[in-house]
């Protein structure tokens, strides 16, 4: 099992929360052992269980939401997150990374340190939802990595999520659609209408245009947009997940003894509906298209989602992501030649 390099200064609530996810996901995989990044001297005294498979970098600098990503990624040699990403880069027992730091710096720094496969216009961001039915997800891609792009963009979009789709949900015909202002053929922008007929002519499963309220609907399994429209989606519907509980809250509290009798008697259902809207629980958003696996967390991960997205990090190195995105890309060439 290849080790995952975890970026302990990323994010809102490092070092404390990102070293307990990681023990925690070193308590759930007995096989895993990881790599952390950052001060030596704070991360040695966080490490009070599972030394033996724990691996420390030292790294000084610490690369902020403030920083230019490519100035960081380029200047800031002795951060942890470029410490990460040399480990990840040259070393053959390094499958993964995941960090909860600024989302323009991973980017920057997958893209600089280790390309993008080849065949690849450009990598992509994907993230797991939850369906209406609980027991399957749905692949958006993109989320947020690529604000302006070219049809040809979203049908390697397209093709690196059916390739990941295959590979967490283990189906074999994946139903791709493309996201749009209404489900007709010629519906969406021009960007839109020219990816729809390349995806029509690609041997992926493309069923056609979506419109935004069906992506949790169980409908699809793959959600494809560019980065702006993706993200728009991804932000509205966390949102509107928040907003829902915290109303359900506030009318429980306000609505006498009858209304929190009937919360307590739904109280189960209540809960194992949260559980499965959290994104929290479905990992980080994969940056698909690189050569190496790398997750971002949510820059306010604790340490249940740093576990998540070192496990599906794991996960992906173990299943190889990285070859089957190169073979899907491969099989379209063969076939779109004949």
């Amino acid at each position: 099992m290849k080790k995952i390099v975890v970026d302990c200064y990323g994010g809102d609530n490092a070092p404390e929360e990102i070293v307990k996810g990681a023990l925690d996901a070193l308590d759930a995989e007995k096989n895993l052992s990881l790599i952390l990044t950052g001060n030596s001297d704070v991360l040695e005294k966080l490490v009070t269980r599972h030394s033996d498979r724990v691996e420390i970098i030292d790294a000084k600098e610490v690369i902020t939401n403030d920083d230019s990503p490519t100035d960081a990624i380029r200047k800031k040699t002795e951060s942890s997150m470029v410490k990460a990403f040399a480990a990840l880069k040259e070393r053959d027992d390094v499958g993964g990374f995941v960090s909860a730091g600024s989302t323009g710096a991973i980017l920057t720094g997958a893209f600089m340190k280790l390309g993008r496969i080849k065949g690849i216009s450009r990598p992509a961001m994907a993230a797991l939802l939850p369906t209406s039915n609980g027991n399957e997800n749905i692949v958006l891609c993109d989320c947020g990595a690529n604000v302006d792009c070219k049809p040809v963009n979203l049908l390697h979009f397209a093709l690196m999520a059916d390739a990941y789709a295959r590979i967490t949900t283990g189906k074999n015909d994946v139903k791709v659609a493309l996201l749009s202002n209404g489900t007709e053929d010629k519906k969406g922008s021009e960007l839109n209408r020219e990816a729809f007929a390349l995806l029509k002519e690609s041997t992926l499963n493309f069923v056609g245009n979506m419109e935004a309220r069906d992506i949790l609907s169980g409908k699809y399994d793959v959600v494809v947009a560019d980065g702006f429209n993706g993200n728009i989606a991804l932000k509205s519907l966390e949102g509107a997940g928040l907003t829902i509980f915290d109303m359900l809250k506030k009318n429980v509290s306000e609505g006498g003894l009858r209304a929190k009798i009937g919360a307590l008697l739904l109280k189960p259902a209540l809960k194992k509906l949260k559980h499965t809207m959290d994104v929290n629980e479905k990992g980080g958003a994969v940056f698909l298209g690189t050569n190496k696996v790398v997750i971002k967390i949510h820059g306010s991960s604790k340490a249940r989602s740093v576990t998540v997205g070192i496990l599906q990090a794991s996960t992906l190195a173990e299943r190889d992501v990285v070859s089957a995105i190169r073979t899907a890309l491969a099989v379209y060439e063969v076939k779109s030649d004949d």
